[in-house]
């Protein structure tokens, strides 16, 4: 059976990293920094704006930017059938 994160992968989804720049409740004129990372359908990412959304409702830290990076990890060339199995013994 295969996994679900290959079955995103074979719809279409593919490994998005977002590096989140957002201050510091306490100290506005500090920034730091967050790496997520999910898979998620490129370019209307609706994973990654859901978690944003979550980020705007629920924490302080008001965000700052968002650099985003994605990559379809299984290409239509890279997925071949299997015309046989060897065993090694």
């Amino acid at each position: 059976m295969a996994s679900s994160d290959f079955r995103r992968q074979l719809a279409g989804y593919g490994l998005t990293t977002a590096h989140i720049f957002y201050r510091r409740p306490d100290h506005p004129w500090l920034i730091q920094s967050y790496v997520w990372q999910e898979y998620d359908l490129c370019p209307i990412f609706p994973e990654l704006q859901r978690f944003l959304d979550f980020w705007r409702e629920k924490l302080d830290g008001a965000l700052h930017s968002v650099t985003v990076a994605h990559s379809n990890l299984i290409k239509p060339a890279e997925l071949k059938s299997v015309d046989g199995l060897f065993r090694l013994n």
